[in-house]
């Protein structure tokens, strides 16, 4: 089982990585894309700027076992955000969100030990709340660092946990695909080994037999598969799986 110091750990060096790929952009490269096409490298940094600022009051309210905030909240956190000029989004999403990580990290053990807090259609405890806000935090950075260098992985650290939530995430972001049988997944850099299968609903289950013919790819390379990044652009050279286009459809991520 993965300690929720293990969670903080993860988050405060995804959020160091995070913050060492923004500091050192112009204005201009804030402007352009990133690999959300909607959203510009500014944009992408708002948005995790204003979820620190979020998850910061999913920590007050799980810190009392208060309710979570809901939309009436969150609308005017994305709207200030969503007002700013590009480099103050850059600038402020970094600091928010060290902030964020800073005060996770100072919480007492006792305090960490009590959270309880009702989000995301479940009871969620401190690292139940951290897993969801790593995975958006390497996601979306891999979103901003892969439109500056296109050989980008997500960060290690990161993937090294996430991994084993992504069953989770397959249930809750997997589509059903026509005419695709199950898929034993084996992945290395962690090595695990699961039984994938694109149906309604979608699930990811963990196993121990890999069968005669599995997918074999990085942890990383699963991660993106998952969150609707392993465009054939940004699959690892040599994986050319010929299943690999179904399951493309069947996770066009969030």
């Amino acid at each position: 089982m993965v300690t929720t110091s293990a969670w903080i750990e993860a988050v405060r060096s995804t959020h160091d990585h995070f913050a060492a790929v923004l500091r050192p952009l112009s204005e201009d490269a804030v402007r352009g894309r990133s690999y959300a096409t909607d959203w510009s490298i500014a944009d992408t940094a708002s948005h995790l700027g204003s979820q620190a600022e979020i998850f910061d009051l999913f920590l007050d309210a799980g810190l009392v076992g208060g309710p979570a905030p809901g939309g009436d909240v969150f609308g005017g956190i994305w709207d200030r955000w969503n007002a700013l000029p590009p480099t103050e989004q850059v600038a402020q999403s970094v600091a928010t969100d060290e902030a964020f990580v800073t005060r996770v990290e100072q919480t007492p053990d006792e305090q960490r030990e009590r959270f309880s807090l009702t989000a995301f259609g479940s009871e969620q405890d401190l690292a139940g709340l951290l897993a969801t806000r790593l995975g958006e935090l390497a996601v979306h950075t891999w979103d901003i660092e892969v439109a500056l260098d296109d050989t980008a992985e997500v960060w290690a650290d990161a993937v090294d946990l996430l991994v084993d939530q992504l069953p989770a995430t397959v249930a809750r972001g997997g589509h059903e695909v026509d005419g695709l049988e199950p898929v034993v997944v084996v992945t290395t850099s962690p090595a695990r080994t699961f039984l994938l299968t694109a149906g309604s609903p979608a699930s990811l289950v963990p196993t121990d037999d890999a069968g005669p013919d599995p997918l074999t790819l990085p942890a990383e390379a699963l991660v993106r598969l998952v969150y609707g990044r392993l465009d054939p652009a940004h699959t690892p050279a040599g994986l050319d799986d010929p299943r690999l286009p179904a399951l493309r459809t069947a996770f066009p991520g969030f």
